[in-house]
């Protein structure tokens, strides 16, 4: 296990010499993969990526029920995640990518589903091209900030975790659901192989980009172990923290309050 005293800095893609080069290249690399994005996503899963969103709307439904409430998904992609949260309530839903082709298939997604003629009761939500680590959203802006399958892409987690802390509410809630190796064992050492052999190789088939492919098993291996998330939380000053492990232990919702003072 890492050290949580000294953890990741941050995400670092093959060849990256800087944090400004690391983001650079992760937009590049998801700009490229953008038009088969969804459906590998939903592949790869076996349909599963469905389920974990659904179970973190559902988890999250007590502020979505909200009217008042004004969520943030952020590294929100082409915005499934901002989708369940939007059918889970009546809170406002606003997501952010810094990939700009990414965000074109989510306003696809979302006019089709709000339509004037469509019979959703959801609430539409509005998209914006930002930088998790810069957002151009004022202090103490939203109620909750979700980020699925995003947050482990940033060049600086911890200054990743401030900004969050920064444009939360007072008592806002943060929720980052992740990847996670699975500990040793036939099902985990199943996962592995699946994760490092299979994914990459129908990864690259159908997207016809190795190198997206190859970098998620390895940005997962060396991300944060749940306790080693939930640590870093803390020392950023959120309280509340809690973890909750799904499919045999291969995906975490981590969830953390701001303070109210």
């Amino acid at each position: 296990m890492k050290d949580v005293a000294a953890p990741a800095k941050g995400t670092q893609p093959e060849g990256a010499v800087s944090e400004a080069d690391a983001s650079k290249k992760i937009r590049e690399m998801f700009t490229q993969i953008a038009p088969r994005y969804d459906l590998l996503n939903h592949l790869l899963s076996f349909e599963l990526d469905r389920l974990w969103r659904a179970r973190a709307a559902k988890r999250l439904r007590p502020i979505l029920e909200r009217p008042d409430a004004l969520v943030l998904d952020l590294c929100c992609g082409t915005g499934d995640l901002a989708l369940a949260l939007s059918h889970a309530g009546k809170a406002r839903i606003l997501g952010a990518d810094f990939a700009h082709t990414m965000l074109v298939r989510a306003i696809a997604k979302s006019s089709a589903q709000f339509a004037p003629n469509s019979s959703n009761p959801a609430t539409p939500m509005s998209f914006f091209e930002a930088d998790a680590l810069r957002l151009p959203f004022a202090h103490a802006s939203f109620d909750l900030v979700t980020s699925a399958f995003g947050f482990r892409n940033l060049a600086n987690y911890e200054a990743g975790l401030r900004e969050i802390y920064r444009v939360l509410k007072p008592g806002g809630t943060i929720a980052i659901m992740e990847f996670a190796e699975p500990p040793q064992g036939l099902l985990g050492d199943l996962y592995r192989w699946y994760f490092t052999s299979v994914l990459p190789r129908v990864g690259w088939l159908i997207s016809g980009h190795q190198s997206a492919y190859t970098y998620l098993p390895k940005s997962v291996a060396r991300f944060f172990r749940p306790p080693e998330l939930a640590a870093l939380l803390r020392s950023v000053g959120f309280q509340s923290v809690e973890f909750f492990e799904w499919t045999m232990r291969t995906v975490a919702l981590h969830t953390a309050r701001r303070p109210l003072t």
